[in-house]
């Protein structure tokens, strides 16, 4: 499975400067997200389920961005469906190894919880120190459970997935929203809006 990140449809490049429908003018220098529990679904009713699973993806390692699942060729693939971020059980679990090691940087605290996703960068729109923006979107306690599912229907045993960043940033003005750095009803929005980032070409 591999994942395609982009700004409508240029290559996500960091620190490039990029221009959303509200005419912000952004650059992006930082993207981090969480990717669990995938589970393929076959038209043979067949399913591959990684429980348990959790990938940090990470926009400066590129390996992050190609997840091994198991080999489709002699199946036809007809839904995919995964979870951006960690869920509440995870959360609880006390600070964890690998990709939830706390070094990775996507880890507040055990009131708080992990960061689902992580998105930073400048902006001229932004009042704020140096123009910047920080979105940090986590919370894994209701009301403001902000891990979200993902489905998606390939039409052929494609596993590219496309995360459209910019329909991301063409749904915020940067000037009244720059900055969401704890679990609550603005990261709930978010969490919204990353989910719909996430199609198959």
């Amino acid at each position: 499975m591999n994942l395609n990140l982009k700004f409508d449809e240029n290559p996500l490049e960091l620190n490039k400067t990029y221009v959303s429908k509200y005419k912000d003018t952004l650059q992006i220098n930082l993207v981090k997200f969480y990717i669990s529990d995938i589970q393929i679904e076959y038209a043979n009713k067949t399913f591959f389920l990684q429980s348990n699973s959790h990938y940090l993806i990470d926009i400066e390692n590129q390996s992050s961005l190609k997840i091994p699942i198991c080999k489709t060729e002699n199946k036809i693939v007809n839904k995919i469906t995964f979870n951006i971020g960690i869920d509440s059980l995870t959360n609880v679990s006390g600070a964890l190894s690998g990709d939830l090691d706390p070094t990775k940087g996507m880890y507040w605290a055990w009131q708080s919880g992990y960061i689902n996703m992580k998105i930073e960068g400048k902006s001229n729109s932004c009042k704020t120190r140096k123009n910047e923006f920080q979105f940090h979107i986590g919370g894994y306690l209701k009301p403001n459970y902000a891990m979200r599912e993902v489905v998606l229907f390939p039409k052929s045993n494609n596993l590219d997935i496309v995360v459209n960043f910019a329909s991301f940033f063409d749904k915020i003005q940067l000037s009244e929203t720059n900055s969401v750095m704890i679990p609550g009803k603005k990261a709930m929005e978010l969490a919204n809006l990353s989910a719909k980032m996430f199609y198959i070409e």
